[in-house]
């Protein structure tokens, strides 16, 4: 392999560890498809069992053997010997790594990877019945808890609205401990994501739209008439301001979540869970009602 020691915080070559924006890594290494940072093993075979182009890797000395070397061989495996061996494995001390980064590493490993082209929404929403749509969600802890809760529970894909954050955002897909790249998602364009276009776009898709919001006509989500539609979009907005309330108005269904002592909402990604798990108990869809 290509191993290079570093002892020197300010290797130029590490700033695409250190120093880079997520936004900076979107286009500023590779102007035309862009690139980002999976961190830990868990994420990174995740990544690279779904097809994902190592670029390069970082790891603390003492995790060579149990982190790194599950991860050099799924390179191998997917990618050939002559890959493992041509990209950069930059490794350091654990005090080198944290001085670094400001932060001790998760799990003490991070792979730079190419990312892929990315699906319209168009093409993302063939063929599918049940998706979730991320209204402005830009924390990305609840982006990936919600993407690991759609894919564990059957949900057929997410869509992000444009100011949504990326969903390969390094906290993201960890907090969806790599499910981020398991499922299917596609983020909108800005034109797209505008006034009320996104549901005029799934309405023309044949879908049905829900809104998880706390209003007088909302109903139970416990609902077999929701349940009964062939194709439902359901909306999730950003944590503490919720749902523009045109969205809300314009959606076909407005669904809460029945509460108890005096609690009126749960934080979006508890609610996401909830909600999916309910709208999953569909008869026609397994032949009969089945619970995931």
């Amino acid at each position: 392999m290509n191993l290079i020691e570093i002892k020197d915080v300010d290797a130029p070559e590490l700033e695409v560890f250190t120093k880079c924006s997520e936004p900076q890594l979107y286009r500023y290494f590779e102007p035309e498809m862009g690139i980002f940072l999976a961190e830990s093993a868990s994420v990174i075979l995740r990544a690279l069992e779904a097809g994902y182009e190592p670029l390069s890797i970082l790891v603390e000395t003492g995790r060579m053997e149990a982190e790194a070397a599950p991860v050099f061989e799924a390179v191998k495996t997917f990618w050939g010997e002559e890959k493992l061996e041509s990209i950069p494995v930059y490794t350091a001390e654990k005090d080198i790594v944290t001085r670094l980064t400001g932060y001790a590493l998760v799990r003490g490993l991070w792979m730079t990877m190419r990312r892929r082209k990315e699906p319209t929404m168009e093409e993302f929403c063939r063929g599918k019945k049940r998706i979730a749509v991320l209204y402005d969600v830009v924390n990305p802890a609840n982006a990936g808890a919600i993407i690991r809760s759609a894919a564990a529970l059957g949900m057929d894909g997410v869509l992000l609205s444009h100011a949504s954050v990326d969903p390969l955002a390094r906290r993201a897909s960890r907090v969806s401990m790599g499910t981020v790249f398991q499922i299917p998602w596609a983020i909108a364009t800005k034109e797209e994501s505008e006034e009320l276009n996104l549901i005029r776009l799934l309405h023309s898709y044949g879908f049905k739209t829900l809104a998880m919001a706390l209003t007088e006509d909302s109903t139970n989500i416990d609902n077999d008439v929701i349940r009964a539609n062939e194709r439902l979009a359901v909306f999730l907005g950003s944590e503490g301001p919720g749902l523009p309330k045109d969205i809300i108005a314009a959606c076909d269904y407005r669904v809460m979540i029945p509460m108890h002592y005096g609690v009126d909402s749960l934080n979006v990604a508890a609610a996401s869970a909830i909600s999916f798990w309910e709208l999953m108990k569909q008869k026609d869809r397994y032949g009969s009602e089945t619970e995931l």
